[in-house]
């Protein structure tokens, strides 16, 4: 009887240690973000994460992501950064964008699950996830243009 008892105070120790599974930063309405491509201007509702907390767990454990819906991770100020898809179960394209609303480099679908970093390759403010095969999909390129109020030039 006292293992049954220890094994379930372990258990709800366990619970409530790792918490609910819910978006990262989801208190936050739901933002646009537009990308000027050849193809033309691509809406996107997102979550913006701004802090180190709600970036590190980015989209890990999501089972979806709707075509549509990303999420933007802001720095601060241009800078060098990595990503990983650890605890990621859809492919997402990332596409780093410097503080002038740039686009540098499209990583696109990123391998689930993988611990191998995904590096920016070179200073950026912002990076935008969004659902694996999109860019491709509409067009999107390195040095179209993203429009948001965290970006120069806007």
């Amino acid at each position: 009887m006292r293992v049954l008892q220890w094994t379930a105070l372990v258990l709800i120790g366990l619970l409530a240690a790792v918490g609910p599974v819910r978006p990262a930063n989801s208190q936050t309405r739901l933002q646009t973000v537009e990308i000027a491509s050849k193809t033309g201007v691509h809406a996107f509702a997102v979550e913006l994460v701004d802090n180190d907390t709600d970036r590190a767990k980015g989209l890990m454990y999501r089972k979806e992501l709707p075509e549509g819906r990303g999420m933007l991770f802001d720095f601060h100020r241009d800078q060098e950064v990595s990503f990983w898809m650890q605890n990621t179960y859809i492919p997402l394209d990332m596409i780093f964008i410097r503080g002038d609303g740039r686009i540098l480099r499209i990583a696109e679908n990123t391998e689930p699950l993988s611990t191998k970093m995904v590096p920016s390759g070179g200073p950026v403010r912002a990076v935008l996830e969004v659902i694996g095969g999109t860019a491709r999909k509409l067009g999107i390129a390195p040095g179209d243009r993203v429009a948001h109020p965290i970006f120069r030039g806007r």
